[in-house]
C-alpha cells in the first residue's frame, strides 16, 4: 500500500536554499523545501519526498502572498524553469544572495560576516546574457492548461529550452528576456522557416531528424554569431536555411553550422563550418578586446564581468612591478584584463581549447607580458613552476564550483604569496577553502557580485593577505 502523502498547513517561507528552492520550517523543526514560493509567502504544501528531517513539497494553496512577490515579466515563467526568481523583487533577490554569502562565511569559514561587503547588483537584470542555446525536439512540453483545454494541440515539434527533469521535452519559447530581442526574432524566424518547409525536428530517443540545436551569441556593441546544428547531412536543406538567414538577418556577422550525427549534443569535438562573415565576434572588456570563436568559453554577462574583474584587480592591489599567477584562468579573461597593470601574468587552465583562445587573444591585443599553460593546477603549480616563472607577488584563483583541490590549498600555504584573491561561483566551497587558508592568511573582505539575476547563482570575491 502506498504511503499517504503528508500535508502541511500555513507554512511560512523564510528563505531560499540550495538551487533556488524556497525553504520553511514547521513548528516541530522540520525543514521543508518548496518550489514556486518566495520568502514571506504563507502556503499549504503536500510533501512528496522526505529524508530524515528534510522534506520536498509542492504548494497546494497560497494563504498569504509575500510583500516581496512581484509579477514575473516573462510569459514562460513557471514553465521554462530557467529564471526561478522572477516572481521575487530584484531588491529581495540581492538581499537573499547577500545573506547566502554571509551565512557561508560565518558557518563554514568560521569568520565574522562583517567582512562581507554589500552585494554589487546588475544595472540591467534582464537582457544581460550574451549566449543562449536552443534545442529542437519532436516532443513539445504540454502544460496542464493546454492538456485540459480541449483544444487541438500543435505537435509538429518545438524550439526552445529543455523542461527541467525531462531530457526529451522542449518548452516552446516565443520570447526570452535574457538576451537582446534579436535572439527572439532569429529563433522564431527559424521555427517558422523549418515548419513551412517541412524540415524534421530532432527525436532524441530515435536519434534522427534534421534540426537539432541552435546557439546565438552577441556582444555589447551588437555583433551577432549564430551556429546552426543539424542532426543529418542534408546539404540542400541546410544551405537553403542558411541562405535565408543570411538574406533576412544582415545583423548576423558570423553565421556557422555543424553536422552532429553523434549520440550527444556537444560540438567541441566536431568541425564548425563558417558559412558567412567571420568565424568569431569581438567583445571589449575595458581596454582588452576578446575574440569569441565558435567554441569559445566566455563570461555570459559581459557588463557585470567588468565589475567583477575590477573588484579582483582592486583586491589584488596591483602594481607595475607585480608578478601574478592566474589559476583556473579559462581563456585568460582576467589575466589579459589586468596585464597592463602588472609586470607579468601567468595563467593555468586544464581545458586546451580555452588556452588556445587565451593565446589567440593575447596576440590579438599585442600583449607581451603574459603566458599560459594547459594542465591541472594541482599538477603544474609546483616548485619547478615557481623556479621558472619566479615567486608570485599576487595569486588570483577562480576555481570551478567544487573549489580548490586539497593539494592546491597545501601548495598555496607553502608558497606564502603576500596577496591572494579568490573568486568563486560557489560561496560554500569558497568558505571551506578560506577556512583552510586562514592559518596563514587573513581574510580582509568578501565582495558578492550578482552575475545572474533571477537565479540562485552568485559570484563572490575574497581578499586575503599573508599574516605577519
Amino acid at each position: 500500500m502506498a504511503r499517504k502523502k503528508k500535508s502541511i498547513s500555513d507554512l511560512l517561507i523564510t528563505g531560499i536554499a540550495d538551487k533556488g528552492k524556497a525553504v520553511g520550517r514547521t513548528e516541530s523543526g522540520e525543514v521543508v523545501f518548496v518550489d514556486n514560493a518566495v520568502p514571506g509567502d504563507i502556503v499549504d504544501v503536500l510533501v512528496f519526498r522526505k529524508k530524515k528531517s528534510l522534506s520536498q513539497a509542492a504548494v497546494t494553496a497560497y494563504k498569504k502572498y509575500s510583500q516581496d512577490r512581484v509579477q514575473a515579466p516573462c510569459i514562460h515563467f513557471g514553465i521554462c524553469g530557467g529564471c526561478k526568481w522572477q516572481h521575487l523583487s530584484y531588491e529581495s533577490q540581492l538581499k537573499h544572495k547577500q545573506q547566502t554569502v554571509k551565512d557561508s562565511i560565518r558557518r563554514i569559514a568560521k569568520l565574522v560576516d562583517d567582512i562581507v561587503q554589500p552585494i554589487i547588483g546588475c544595472d540591467n537584470n534582464l537582457l544581460y546574457r550574451n549566449k543562449l542555446e536552443y534545442s529542437f525536439s519532436t516532443k513539445r512540453w504540454i502544460t496542464h492548461e493546454e492538456a485540459s483545454s480541449g483544444d487541438i494541440l500543435d505537435h509538429r515539434g518545438a524550439l526552445g529550452f529543455h523542461r527541467a527533469g525531462f531530457f526529451d521535452k522542449i518548452v516552446e519559447i516565443n520570447q526570452c528576456l535574457l538576451q537582446d530581442d534579436l535572439t527572439n526574432q532569429i529563433r522564431n524566424y527559424v521555427r517558422g522557416y523549418v515548419l513551412s518547409h517541412s524540415y524534421t525536428f530532432y527525436d532524441i530517443k530515435a536519434h534522427q531528424g534534421l534540426m537539432r540545436n541552435m546557439i546565438i551569441r552577441n556582444t555589447t556593441d551588437d555583433q551577432w554569431m549564430v551556429i546552426m546544428i543539424f542532426g543529418q547531412n542534408d546539404m540542400d536543406k541546410i544551405m537553403a536555411l542558411l541562405a535565408s538567414l543570411k538574406s533576412d538577418f544582415p545583423q548576423i556577422s558570423s553565421l556557422n553550422y555543424v553536422i552532429n550525427e553523434k549520440m550527444n549534443d556537444t560540438i567541441f569535438d566536431l568541425e564548425v563550418i563558417n558559412y558567412a562573415g567571420a568565424p568569431y565576434i569581438v567583445q571589449a572588456l575595458g581596454l582588452v578586446k576578446y575574440r569569441i570563436g565558435q567554441k569559445s568559453f566566455f563570461q555570459t554577462n559581459p557588463t557585470q564581468a567588468v565589475k567583477l574583474f575590477e573588484v579582483a584587480a582592486r583586491y589584488a592591489e596591483l602594481t607595475l612591478d607585480d608578478n601574478v599567477y592566474d589559476l583556473y584562468t579559462g581563456l585568460g579573461s582576467i589575466a589579459l584584463y589586468i596585464s597592463g597593470r602588472v609586470r607579468h601574468v601567468t595563467g593555468i587552465e586544464e581545458i586546451p581549447e580555452a588556452i588556445a583562445d587565451a593565446n589567440l587573444n593575447m596576440a590579438f591585443n599585442g600583449i607581451k607580458n603574459a603566458c599560459f599553460y594547459t594542465g591541472d593546477v594541482k599538477v603544474l603549480l609546483n616548485d619547478d613552476f615557481v623556479e621558472k616563472h619566479g615567486k608570485a607577488d599576487v595569486i588570483i584563483t577562480d576555481p570551478p564550483r567544487a573549489g580548490m583541490h586539497e593539494d592546491v590549498i597545501n601548495t598555496l600555504l607553502a608558497l606564502k604569496v603576500p596577496r591572494l584573491v579568490y573568486i568563486s561561483c560557489n560561496p560554500a566551497t569558497q568558505a571551506r577553502d578560506l577556512a583552510l587558508l586562514s592559518d596563514i592568511y587573513e581574510v580582509l573582505e568578501v565582495q558578492p557580485v550578482d552575475m545572474f539575476p533571477h537565479t540562485h547563482h552568485i559570484e563572490s570575491v575574497a581578499k586575503l593577505k599573508l599574516k605577519n
